[in-house]
């Protein structure tokens, strides 16, 4: 969704094609300035030596979000070895939006990325879930198995939310216009408008992956 009022009901539809084309399918080389997006300054990297850094750029509230998860998990499934992937939760869309940002960087923390991540997704999009303010995230997150003491302190820490700090401090770099978005190498921004949909922006990126391994 995007920081202003208009919606990405185009890049949604292209979802329903990324199973059927597959994401490594393109058919001509993307162009800068119509594709993707070349940043002005790149953005420091915290990618490993030897790897290409993809970021998405997300929101628990974001209903396009939760629709191109399934898709960007297949993705990663055969990505390119070289990448080294992270996801940054943005300061915007619907409410609660930092301690939104708080609650994925406290699953990061906890290692529960991978089994909390969708539940999230799925108790705010599908279940409808009151998964908004501090008590309710911390009540929400014990009743799911998780240690609520733990989870608690976590969620509150000073890391965590300097953490949270730091993301919006990275979509502000990368000029991150609406969500779901893609970043790569510190060097530039693909989402669903920019490539036309976003089957198109999981392709874009994968370009983008092989220009940065060439240096």
């Amino acid at each position: 969704m995007k920081r202003r009022d208009f919606s990405l009901a185009a890049s949604s539809l292209g979802l329903l094609s990324l199973a059927g084309t597959g994401a490594h399918a393109q058919a001509r080389a993307p162009k800068a300035g119509t594709d993707y997006l070349v940043l002005d300054k790149r953005v420091p990297v915290d990618a490993p030596s030897g790897k290409v850094e993809v970021i998405e750029f997300f929101s628990y509230n974001c209903p396009h979000c939760n629709a191109f998860e399934p898709q960007l998990e297949a993705w990663l499934k055969s990505a390119p070895k070289d990448v080294a992937f992270r996801r940054v939760p943005v300061p915007f869309v619907g409410n609660d939006v930092e301690a939104k940002q708080r609650l994925y960087y406290t699953l990061e923390a906890m290692g529960k990325v991978d089994e909390f991540h969708p539940k999230v997704f799925n108790a705010i999009h599908q279940q409808r879930q009151n998964v908004n303010g501090d008590a309710n995230i911390i009540a929400w997150a014990t009743a799911n198995g998780l240690d609520g003491a733990k989870f608690k302190e976590t969620f509150t820490s000073f890391g965590v939310a300097s953490k949270a700090k730091r993301a919006a401090q990275l979509t502000d770099a990368y000029r991150v216009a609406g969500v779901p978005a893609l970043a790569v190498a510190g060097r530039w921004y693909v989402d669903g408008e920019t490539a036309g949909n976003l089957t198109k922006a999981l392709q874009v990126t994968e370009y983008l992956v092989g220009e940065a391994k060439k240096g």
